[in-house]
């Protein structure tokens, strides 16, 4: 992702939803403007969801979904309709596509039913106006601005633009609880951003974390300082001289024990993966899931959850660096399971605990969806900056930016 970009994460998510042959792709393409996705006759021939992130007037920057048909044939097909049902998990809008010849169906009114369980804002949109009967068209392509309905013609374009407006009126309210950072800094304060560089760390750019992390702080007028953790101590010692105090220091999880070492106690330390388990997850259950270290045994299985892909390499964070930690933590060996991208068990109950990236990659829907799963069935759910805190001896001070969460803490 450029910087110039607006994260994947932070954009609108809308899902096109349908059966097979409905006219779903075509209606994709006819809103967007773009030969998003492939139109055939062939049923079948959207068999994977796609995603496209693009700029749609007058809703702004989205991401775009177009999902394989939910009466999808045979053992492969029945992987496809799952995978479509998953794609819920990150909807923020959902659209249905309706052969309009046909009417609804049984298997789109169990969608819709799976629509309004979950909360999901959603629309239904029959099209093929234009193989309708000639008499009935001006009927059907009426607009009422207060129904979940609209017909359309993706062939000739009619009511499109009226479909793009119904859209762009279901757009969800920001429904962050908490920001990133900013309300826990003042303008004009000085926050230090520790960022190590490794042959780990991505090369020519930051990660998305921490761009974000900057960006809150200059939109809250406060000033960032990006250091690496090997300079962090001599910077905070220059500052120290200058009668400086920085408001905060925010650090990768990984350099925690060496930053905390470095950090004098009169300044708030905290990492970036904390921050995001605050602002599209939920702390509180992250530092009650971390309690379960405290009671594995050898042989307990844990699930070690990221949701960006990437290639690994030998001292990666999740397949390494946090079952080593925890092995030496707990002086257990337990057995681990590692899933990423849109990867998620829907039964986690196998599972003694389940450790979360900060999320980054992510929306907030998906998040609080896997949380919430995890809850549901009982089983502890943490997140890296929290465990490596604990592991390190640092999770009381990690989580001071916090006095509300600081009660959980034994």
């Amino acid at each position: 992702m450029g910087m110039n970009q607006t994260p994947a994460s932070e954009r609108v998510h809308i899902s096109f939803f349908g059966k097979r042959n409905a006219g779903k792709s075509s209606v994709i393409n006819a809103v967007t403007g773009q030969n998003l996705a492939i139109v055939s006759d062939v049923k079948g021939t959207t068999t994977d969801p796609v995603y496209k992130t693009m700029e749609l007037l007058p809703l702004g920057p989205v991401m775009v979904i177009d999902t394989p048909g939910i009466d999808d044939e045979g053992t492969l097909g029945a992987l496809r309709v799952k995978k479509s049902y998953q794609v819920l998990n990150k909807t923020d809008i959902a659209v249905l596509i309706v052969d309009g010849t046909l009417g609804l169906t049984e298997e789109e009114e169990a969608l819709i039913s799976r629509f309004q369980a979950k909360g999901i804002s959603y629309l239904i949109v029959y099209n093929k106006l234009d193989l309708m009967p000639e008499k009935q068209r001006g009927q059907l392509a009426a607009v009422s601005p207060d129904t979940h309905e609209i017909w359309v013609s993706a062939a000739d374009q009619t009511n499109i633009y009226a479909l793009k407006e119904k859209i762009a009126a279901l757009k969800p309210e920001d429904t962050h609880k908490y920001p990133i950072i900013a309300d826990l800094i003042d303008p004009m304060d000085l926050v230090v951003l520790v960022v190590p560089i490794d042959k780990a760390a991505p090369k020519g750019r930051l990660i998305l974390p921490q761009q974000q992390t900057i960006r809150a702080v200059l939109e809250s007028g406060a000033l960032s300082l990006v250091v690496r953790d090997t300079e962090l101590g001599e910077t905070l010692e220059n500052f120290r001289r200058q009668g400086i105090t920085p408001r905060m220091v925010v650090t990768d999880s990984q350099a925690f024990a060496r930053v905390s070492k470095d950090t004098p106690g009169d300044i708030t330390l905290t990492s970036f993966s904390i921050l995001f388990a605050r602002y599209k997850g939920d702390l509180e259950s992250s530092v009650r899931g971390v309690a379960a270290l405290e009671t594995l045994e050898d042989g307990d299985k844990i699930l070690i959850a990221e949701g960006c892909t990437h290639h690994r390499q030998c001292d990666d964070i999740g397949t390494f660096k946090l079952p080593n930690w925890i092995r030496q933590y707990t002086g257990k060996n337990p057995e681990f399971t590692f899933t990423s991208g849109t990867e998620f068990p829907d039964d986690v109950t196998s599972y003694k605990m389940v450790v979360h990236c900060g999320g980054c990659m992510l929306n907030e829907r998906e998040m609080k969806y896997r949380i919430a799963c995890c809850n549901d069935q009982g089983v502890p759910i943490t997140n890296y900056g929290i465990l490596i805190a604990q592991v390190t001896g640092i999770l009381k001070r990690s989580l001071e930016p916090f006095p509300e969460i600081l009660g959980l803490l034994p």
